[in-house]
């Protein structure tokens, strides 16, 4: 018997907070007869390759304690992918629209409606949007979900000076 994703969430979690990152999502699939568990890690100021690994090698070392206590709970064999979420991650919660301060985005609200903005600050109530010159504030409630916005030639704006002073 394999594991659920969700008890492996349950389980690594602690793993992921202890190195500073947060478990965005993990999935976990049959590739034969291996495993195939992907973990998704992010945190405030973004994941870099070197921080992937050392997330890696933690998840690594727990997985291979969980298997070690409890056989089989990992199939016969299993594959380890961590990565960091990409850009086309959906901004469900506080945190994804705060880790998107100065991007632009495109957000879904409760009546179904969108507007497009950047984001010029979040707390734990609302998200405060610029859209077209003007600031909006979005309660999270009204929010379902926001969209990073590719911009290939983004244009200088105050948002930039405030991303070089932090």
């Amino acid at each position: 018997m394999t594991a659920t994703a969700a008890r492996l969430s349950e389980l690594l979690r602690p793993a992921v907070a202890a190195t500073g990152y947060d478990l965005e999502d993990l999935t976990v699939s049959a590739a034969g007869k291996r495993s195939v568990i992907r973990v998704v890690v992010d945190r405030d100021g973004g994941v870099g390759l070197d921080e992937v690994a050392d997330v890696s090698r933690a998840l690594g070392a727990s997985l291979d304690a969980l298997d070690e206590a409890e056989p089989g709970l990992l199939g016969p064999s299993y594959v380890l992918e961590v990565s960091s979420p990409g850009v086309d991650r959906p901004l469900t919660a506080a945190r994804h629209w705060r880790r998107n301060v100065t991007r632009l985005v495109l957000a879904t609200l409760v009546d179904g409606s969108t507007l497009t903005g950047r984001v010029v600050s979040v707390d734990d109530e609302v998200v405060v949007l610029d859209v077209d010159g003007a600031e909006r504030s979005l309660p999270h409630a009204d929010l379902v979900r926001g969209a990073v916005q590719i911009e290939f030639s983004r244009k200088a704006t105050a948002f930039d000076d405030q991303e070089d002073d932090a």
